[in-house]
This record gives structure tokens, sequence and C-alpha cells, in this order.
């Protein structure tokens, strides 16, 4: 599996809720449809208020993001438990969220799905960085490094969830490990 993402980042701040990471109004596509899968990425944050985030996360008519990498704040993911705000996000081709904290339920889904690495920094990245700017994170090493400034950041390793999102979620993890029978 890959384990090193070099990328440009998007940056947000605190208490980012699923409604802003993908509204309620499009929680009728249906991820296991690959077109409507296609369409969920599209309108990815599209909640943030402009005024506070004129770059947007994916650009007009578009259906995949510039940023592999987002950076948040404190409590990414808040508000109502929907799989699809991480489903959202990864079909944008967004690969690792990098937040202060996560909301729990959030987390979970981000694992359960395995549809992107949440992973948790000791640092306010969203004090150092700006949407655009590259980096690159080490999922091993458990680092996120600016090549343009050689700092590098440490996170919290993801231990015992790395290799379920690295499977592609909980069902393709059971079936692998043999927790459950292959799909036939």
């Amino acid at each position: 599996m890959q384990s090193v993402f070099t990328g440009p980042v998007f940056v947000v701040r605190d208490n980012i809720d699923t409604d802003q990471i993908i509204p309620a109004q499009f929680l009728n596509l249906v991820p296991t449809i690959a077109e409507e899968y296609e369409k969920l990425g599209s309108h990815a944050l599209c909640g943030l208020p402009e005024s506070l985030y004129p770059n947007r996360f994916v650009g007009e008519g578009a259906l995949d993001a510039a940023y592999p990498i987002i950076i948040a704040g404190r409590n990414f993911g808040c508000g109502s438990s929907r799989e699809h705000a991480p489903i959202a996000l990864g079909s944008a081709g967004c690969k690792i969220a990098l937040a202060e904290s996560f909301a729990r339920i959030f987390f979970r889904n981000c694992v359960a799905t395995g549809e992107l690495y949440p992973c948790e920094v000791a640092e306010r990245l969203c004090d150092v960085l700006t949407t655009g700017d590259v980096v690159t994170v080490d999922l091993d090493a458990a680092t996120v490094t600016v090549p343009a400034t050689g700092r590098v950041f440490k996170f919290k390793p993801l231990g015992d969830v790395r290799p379920v999102v690295d499977a592609g979620g909980l069902f393709n993890y059971a079936r692998q490990t043999g927790m459950m029978p292959a799909a036939v």
C-alpha cells in the first residue's frame, strides 16, 4: 500500500461539520453507483461559506479536487453522522485529513469506509499552512514535511486502523483477513 503522499493542501479551521463537508441535499446520492459516487466528490466541502473559503475544494464543473490532503483544526467532521462525508472527500481525490482532532463518528466513518486516513496532529497546522502549500505525508514515519521550509511535524500513528483503511474499509479488511467470506 502507498505510505507516502505529496501534494497541495486545502486548509480549513475548527468545527467543520458534516453538512459543510457534504450538504444534506446530496445525501440521496448512492455511493455504490459509480456515477453517483463521482457526483458526491464534485460536491465535497461545497457547504463551506464562500466568504471564509473563497478557494473551493472542488473547482466549478470539476469532479475532483486539486488537494489530496486536508489540513484542519479541532473537531473536524462534527455534526451528524453521515458516512457520505468521508466518501465525498475520498471520491474527490482526498487521501488524508490531518486535524488537531476529529469528531469520533467521523473518524470511525473514515476507517469503516476506507476512503481516507484520519491523522491527528499535535500542532495547529491550520495556523502554519495555507491552501496550496505542498506537503509530504509519510504514514510509516507519522510525519508531515513541508519541502519549501524543511519543517517536519509529527502526527499520532494510525495503529490498528491503518490496515483497515489500507484494505479499503472494514468489509474489505474483514474479507482479506478471513473474518468473513470473500464476496461472491
